[in-house]
């Protein structure tokens, strides 16, 4: 037997995981891993804060109730984007 998902997605991008050492986001079919020494304003976030994201434009999600910004390179290269201030 063949299982298949009905329909199409509605949102290009989700959280999939939360786990205890990060978030785990799908992006139009990209895999994405947030850990939480790169990404400290996720720590301690409720799931339903951390699951409300948007994509107000292609490449940049944004996190409402945490008042969080990212692009995606940010998120696929934090190393090229170190923290300028303490969360």
């Amino acid at each position: 037997m063949n299982s298949s998902p009905h329909g199409t997605s509605t949102s290009a991008v989700e959280v999939t995981q939360v786990s205890p050492h990060g978030v785990w986001l799908l992006v139009r079919g990209e895999e994405l891993f947030m850990p939480f020494d790169d990404f400290p304003w996720f720590r301690g976030a409720s799931a339903d804060a951390v699951s409300r994201i948007e994509e107000p434009v292609p490449g940049h999600l944004y996190w409402p109730d945490l008042d969080v910004d990212l692009g995606l390179e940010t998120i696929r290269h934090p190393e090229r984007f170190p923290l300028k201030s303490k969360a």
